[in-house]
């Protein structure tokens, strides 16, 4: 099959291209220079030149604080953008994957989210990628929306600073006598290589419609910070931050477990355990020598 992977250079992006060419399909690499997703114009000259049988979308203005400070920008993106590739897609009689988040919840529930809970989110990137999901839905019938949660992988990812929480960490902890993790706020963590396995493994199915994929399990920041520091033996004075200890600027959903319910509905759940994730991304962190090693 031919693939287009908007946001191709991207963390997600990256891996995502990465699967579909060990799969043995065409991947067609677009980044920001090739489309502008936030103009109709921008997504039909590229995918009308390209004619994919397959869209993913990764691209996304994900960081949150900017997000609450230019909200106009942030639907244009997140909610727009969807919308332009969906009608275009649609168009095409291509399939679209569109890459959502768990932020679409508030965390009160303080239980796995499934694709059946009602969405109500609590800051303007949460709101506008659940204005995407909408758009896609309601306008590409050959769709996946994809809710994905605490993303990390080997690519960069600039919205981020360039560091992942794990590499984050590992840096810090050769920076600081010790380590404060907040012990309250849950989250799946979800290597970009294993959710591009699963991205590839869904284009192959018929089973339209909203899912959620993440690791298997869930942790806290700090016990994922702990798993960190363990697997690659790292001696580090870690400690829990107190409740208010780093106030958030934005309101964000302090439980974001999402479970993959329709997934596993269909036996299409590639997922491991959040912990074996971890493991294999370390491992290929250290046969790498394009990645940093903070030990």
């Amino acid at each position: 099959m031919k693939i287009a992977v908007i946001g191709a250079s991207g963390q997600l992006g990256n891996d995502v291209v990465a699967a579909f060419s060990a799969n043995g399909d065409t991947a067609l690499i677009l980044t920001h220079q090739d489309i502008e997703v936030t103009e109709v114009d921008s997504v039909s000259r590229a995918l009308r030149e390209a004619r994919p049988d397959v869209i993913v979308n990764t691209s996304a203005m994900h960081h949150v604080e900017n997000c609450e400070r230019d909200p106009q920008k942030a639907l244009a993106v997140n909610a727009i953008g969807p919308r332009n590739l969906a009608l275009i897609a649609e168009d095409l009689g291509a399939t679209l994957m569109h890459v959502s988040t768990d932020y679409v919840f508030d965390g009160i529930k303080n239980s796995p989210y499934v694709e059946e809970d009602a969405p109500n989110p609590l800051n303007v990137y949460g709101i506008s990628k659940l204005a995407g999901e909408h758009f896609v839905r309601r306008t590409a019938k050959k769709h996946f929306v994809i809710r994905t949660s605490a993303l990390y992988g080997a690519n960069p990812c600039r919205a981020k600073g360039g560091l992942n929480f794990i590499e984050l960490m590992l840096k810090l902890s050769k920076e600081r006598d010790e380590l404060r993790v907040v012990d309250n706020e849950f989250v799946s963590p979800t290597a970009t290589a294993e959710l591009a396995q699963q991205i590839c493994v869904l284009s192959r199915s018929d089973c339209y419609g909203l899912y959620h994929a993440t690791a298997e399990g869930s942790c806290s920041w700090y016990e994922f910070a702990r798993e960190i520091f363990a697997i690659t033996g790292t001696s580090v004075n870690l400690k829990v931050a107190g409740a208010n200890e780093f106030p958030a600027k934005v309101a964000r959903p302090k439980y974001s477990v999402l479970e993959n319910r329709a997934l596993k509905s269909h036996s299409l759940n590639v997922f491991k355990t959040w912990q074996e994730g971890l493991h294999n991304y370390l491992g290929q962190r250290a046969k790498s020598p394009s990645v940093q090693i903070y030990s």
